[in-house]
């Protein structure tokens, strides 16, 4: 019983902190702005998560499911989904800047959100090369194998949305990612419609 409630509080805890990221920013998301939220003091919501940092970590995981419903692993996934998922991020700059920021962060030795990333990164460079053998079987039109390509297809995700954190207006991310699959495909569109259409290169409607 104390267990479930202790399990449940965490829950409205994170709850509560996508909430304020999504009104705030990452910057914005204090503890105490969270604690307040859920009716806690600062030192209570610390009973439950020790730094900002390890809760905004447990804020990524819960992400993390929530965008594979219900586990990080994206087997099955196909490129198209991928596609919607950077459409669904380019809706939700809050919790976007809380991930870009602390991955930033998370470089320097000893960072409380190092394991985190490691591991995260580990995982995502294999679900992206099953993604990509979906789409092309062993071999890419380019003649990458998906694993040689994964780590690529990452990259892109991920760097796109520092480009577009800094200048939305200038970066239109889920064009930008339209175009890197239709790269992906040897310049054509794809099968799922992944392709950036008849649009002119570097052209954004």
């Amino acid at each position: 019983m104390v267990r479930a409630r202790s399990e449940e509080r965490r829950a409205d805890i994170l709850r509560a902190a996508l909430e304020v990221i999504a009104e705030r920013g990452y910057r914005g998301a204090t503890l105490g702005s969270v604690a307040e939220r859920v009716g806690l003091t600062q030192q209570g919501l610390l009973h439950y998560f020790p730094t900002k940092e390890a809760l905004l970590v447990a804020v990524l995981e819960e992400r993390d499911r929530w965008d594979t419903s219900g586990g990080r692993d994206r087997e099955g996934w196909r490129l198209d989904l991928l596609e919607s998922l950077v459409e669904y991020n380019a809706m939700r700059p809050g919790i976007v800047q809380t991930f870009s920021a602390l991955l930033g962060e998370s470089v320097t030795d000893g960072h409380p959100a190092r394991e985190f990333f490691t591991e995260r990164y580990a995982l995502v460079r294999t679900n992206m090369a099953q993604v990509l053998r979906l789409e092309f079987g062993d071999r890419l039109p380019s003649g990458l194998s998906p694993e040689r390509a994964a780590p690529l297809l990452t990259a892109v995700m991920d760097g796109l949305q520092y480009q577009w954190l800094l200048d939305p207006a200038a970066v239109d991310m889920p064009a930008a990612f339209r175009d890197f699959l239709r790269l992906l495909h040897g310049g054509e569109a794809g099968p799922h419609g992944g392709g950036a259409g008849n649009q002119e290169p570097g052209h954004r409607g």
